[in-house]
């Protein structure tokens, strides 16, 4: 039987983006349900994937978030969702993109990465493998709000207006829309890691796009022999950096968390202009968070209790 060798510990972001203030209130209190799914998993002697799958799976139930029940819409008016999961203990990962009829695509992501050899499903063929594990279709609309259909309307009326979409180009206001991207990385009490990154991608994009979120090494990575991480901001940018795979091999190479996620913020600013933020957890316990954008909503649970905020960004 494995002896406990450490403390557990989970850090959980809700997304980097200019929250407006009367937001804050609802982002605060996904994430503490959130970290008390996650905290609870973890209190119970489960492991770090068990910790990271239960708290990702309450913010895609909560429509606060950008991820799950909530997402953004695509051109056409559809919910497109991507996850994915890895485990640091032996660097075992599962992703889906592209999915339309999964209410949780983080659990689909754990289920590819213990059940199958592959490590990535994406479309029908993530939503066939689901089923074929256990897990039931819901119909898109289950997945849509009001709030987002607005959203979407008031969006291409602007671009048809001549307002260019500048999501993820130029030097104008990058976070004019909500980046509510979930991610969690958890250390658990046989001193593995586990990360995971869910989303429901940017607003207006052309279906069948897939963004950082679940792809290894970009908006997730963990190791346990460097760290765990999970990013949210600009997909595209991120991804032409590999930029959690840059922050953990930080780690490895000597700089504390905290450090390697600042410098991995401000690369990934100096070098391509994206904004976004991320959570960044070693093998010792150490956290680094860091964001560029206004706001950041965040939250830590340990043996000690829960500590949450949305972070400014001064």
């Amino acid at each position: 039987m494995s002896v406990p060798t450490h403390q557990p510990i989970l850090v959980i972001h809700g997304g980097a983006w200019a929250m407006p203030d009367d937001a804050i209130g609802v982002h605060e209190n996904g994430i503490r349900n959130a970290l008390a799914a996650g905290w609870a998993a973890l209190e119970r002697g489960g492991t770090a994937t068990d910790a990271v799958e239960a708290a990702i799976t309450v913010m895609e139930d909560d429509d606060t978030f950008d991820a799950g029940t909530g997402s953004f819409l695509t051109r056409d008016g559809r919910v497109q969702c991507d996850a994915l999961m890895m485990n640091g203990s032996d660097l075992r990962a599962g992703g889906v993109a592209c999915v339309e009829k999964l209410k949780n695509p983080i659990q689909a992501a754990r289920l590819v990465l213990e059940k199958s050899p592959h490590v990535y499903f994406v479309g029908l063929g993530a939503e066939r493998f689901a089923t074929q594990n256990g897990m039931r279709l819901v119909d898109n609309m289950e997945l849509v709000v009001p709030r987002e259909q607005k959203r979407l309307m008031d969006f291409q009326i602007a671009e048809a207006a001549g307002h260019p979409d500048t999501t993820f180009s130029g030097p104008q206001d990058p976070t004019a829309h909500s980046h509510d991207t979930v991610g969690a990385v958890a250390l658990d009490q046989f001193g593995n890691l586990a990360a995971g990154t869910s989303t429901g991608g940017t607003l207006s994009k052309s279906p069948g796009r897939v963004g950082d979120s679940s792809l290894i090494g970009c908006g997730c990575y963990a190791d346990n022999d460097s760290a765990a991480v999970s990013l949210t901001g600009w997909g595209e940018p991120i991804m032409k950096l590999v930029l959690g795979k840059w922050a953990t091999d930080r780690v490895a190479a000597g700089a504390s968390p905290e450090q390697a996620a600042k410098d991995a913020i401000a690369y990934l600013y100096d070098r391509l202009g994206g904004h976004g933020g991320m959570i960044l957890l070693g093998p010792d316990g150490r956290i680094g968070l860091a964001h560029n954008t206004p706001r950041m909503a965040w939250g830590v649970a340990t043996a000690k209790g829960l500590e949450l905020g949305v972070t400014c960004n001064e």
